[in-house]
């Protein structure tokens, strides 16, 4: 079938650049891509989609400011940097 299609200039930027990497025709490069687009489902997303699980850390109480771990890590990460410099 042929038809008149616009792009986008990132869009055929992208294209010019799968065309110089696989040293295929704009028509291969083009079918190859829409083919690859509309066959990846929702499924396929969700299985590849990455989960970062990070370690049960228990129940803050409540009225613990989380935020305020960082910045009591600054704060004692800076009086050990300032110690260091004052010693000999």
């Amino acid at each position: 079938m042929r038809t008149t299609i616009t792009l986008d200039p990132d869009v055929e930027r992208m294209l010019r650049d799968a065309m110089h990497r696989s040293r295929k025709s704009f028509k291969e490069t083009l079918n190859a891509a829409v083919r690859r687009g509309l066959t990846c489902g929702k499924d396929q997303v969700a299985r590849n989609r990455f989960v970062v699980k990070g370690p049960f850390l228990g129940r803050i109480q409540p009225g613990i400011d989380p935020a305020g771990f960082n910045k009591l890590v600054d704060k004692l990460e800076d009086e050990a940097i300032v110690e260091k410099l004052r010693r000999p």
